[in-house]
C-alpha cells in the first residue's frame, strides 16, 4: 500500500519491477529542466505500469500515487519467463503498449494543438472511458482525485487555467462538480469539445498467436 503523494518509483531507479495497479490511482510523471512537471500518463485499476524496466535499465518516468494505491510488483525477469512460456500473453501485452503509444500520440496532439477547454475535457472523458473498461457500474458519475495543479501538469495549463475551464464547462453545461465528485452531464458534447477518439474500443486483437493451452 503506498499513500498518496508516495512515490512509488522514481526516475532514473534502477529497479528491475513493473507493476499492476490492484487499486487506486497514480500517474506517470518526468521533471523538465526547469524543475517542472509533465504528468505523462494516469494509470487506474488494471493497468500495467514501469514496463520501461523492460528495455532500459533505469526507470524512464517517475511513478507517484494520486490516491492510496495497491499494485503488484512484477520482477523483469518474472516478464521474462512470462514471454518465452506464454507467447499469447506477450503478443497481448506488445499490443497494450502499441494501443498506449496511440494514446499517448492523442494526448501530445491535444496538448500542443487544441484550446485549454479541449485539453481538460479530453483528460475527463479518457478518464472515465478507461474506468469504465474494468468496472462497469461506472457511470456519468466517477471520483476524480487530482488536484487544478496536477490537471494542469497533465494538460500544460496553469491551476488558474484549469479552474478557469473547469468553470466554462459547468456553465457550458457539460460537467458538474462538487468536491473531488465529478458528473458528466452531456457525454457526446464533452466528448466533441475534446476532439476525443476512443482508441479502446477500436482495439484489434486479431493479430494474436493461437493459445498454447486447449
Amino acid at each position: 500500500m503506498y499513500r498518496r503523494g508516495a512515490l512509488i518509483r522514481p526516475e532514473r531507479d534502477r529497479g528491475s519491477e513493473a507493476y499492476v495497479v490492484n487499486s487506486g490511482w497514480l500517474f506517470s510523471f518526468i521533471l523538465l529542466g526547469d524543475g517542472s512537471r509533465q504528468i505523462l500518463r494516469l494509470h487506474l485499476p488494471g493497468d500495467m505500469v514501469g514496463l520501461s524496466c523492460s528495455a532500459f535499465s533505469d526507470a524512464a518516468e517517475t511513478l507517484m500515487a494520486v490516491t492510496d494505491v495497491r499494485v503488484i510488483p512484477i520482477d523483469r525477469n518474472a516478464l521474462i519467463e512470462m514471454f518465452m512460456e506464454y507467447p499469447r500473453l506477450g503478443a497481448a501485452l506488445f499490443l497494450l503498449t502499441q494501443a498506449e503509444q496511440v494514446s499517448l500520440g492523442d494526448r501530445l496532439a491535444s496538448i500542443g494543438r487544441t484550446t485549454a477547454k479541449s485539453r481538460v475535457a479530453a483528460l475527463l472523458i479518457d478518464t472515465v472511458v478507461r474506468l469504465r473498461q474494468t468496472n462497469s457500474e461506472i457511470g456519468s458519475s466517477f471520483v476524480f482525485p487530482l488536484t487544478q495543479e496536477e490537471i494542469g501538469d497533465a494538460t500544460g495549463l496553469t491551476a488558474v487555467h484549469v479552474n478557469r475551464m473547469f468553470r466554462v464547462l459547468v456553465r457550458e453545461g457539460l460537467i458538474a462538480r462538487n468536491s473531488n465528485q465529478l458528473s458528466i452531464l452531456d457525454e457526446p458534447r464533452l466528448t466533441a469539445v475534446a476532439s476525443y477518439v476512443n482508441r479502446y474500443v477500436e482495439f484489434d486483437g486479431s493479430i494474436l498467436p493461437p493459445s498454447s493451452r486447449g
